[in-house]
């Protein structure tokens, strides 16, 4: 909850005024406009937050953060494990330029792959437009994405069609 953005700060502000700003900054944003849409989503703050933290940390482009957001509802709708590479990367403490299939075994909460829904919590601060595309989220079928080299996704329907994409997109 704690909203990324440039802030002003004094070389004398403490710790607690820094999140104070950020915690309110975060409350602008979310409005009540935007709350009462998570809420008719069946979000809680939390759960929204945390989804947007997913599209935070997996969109490099804009206009890709509803259509993976539309990913993520598709993949929920049918009981399907989100397998967010980022929260992989969350769990394990640090970036990495590449998840391998031995870090999909990670021991932890926040493994989209070994559990299905949510994670527990936010992975990242989520800004304005990862928020938004929780709330207004791109109708499609798709339920998989492979990241391309250009930062952008190539985006799939079926499994067949997802393991297409990444033998064309491996790096």
């Amino acid at each position: 909850f704690l909203f990324p953005a440039t802030y002003q700060v004094h070389k004398n502000t403490d710790e607690r005024a820094i999140v104070q700003m950020m915690l309110k900054l975060f409350a602008q944003v979310a409005t009540p406009e935007l709350r009462e849409k998570a809420q008719a989503r069946g979000l809680t703050v939390r759960e929204w937050t945390t989804m947007a933290s997913l599209i935070e940390k997996e969109a490099a482009v804009a206009e890709e953060r509803p259509i993976i957001a539309g990913v993520l509802y598709n993949r929920l709708k049918l009981g399907m494990p989100l397998q967010v590479d980022a929260t992989i990367l969350y769990a394990l403490g640090g970036h990495k330029e590449k998840v391998y299939y031995k870090d999909l075994e990670v021991n932890s909460p926040y493994n989209t792959y070994k559990h299905t829904g949510l994670p527990p919590g936010p992975i990242a601060s989520p800004g304005e437009d990862s928020l938004r595309a929780v709330l207004e989220p791109a109708s499609h079928n798709y339920l998989y994405y492979v990241a391309r080299k250009n930062g952008t996704h190539e985006f799939t329907a079926t499994l067949a069609e997802h393991n297409a994409a990444i033998k064309r997109n491996e790096q």
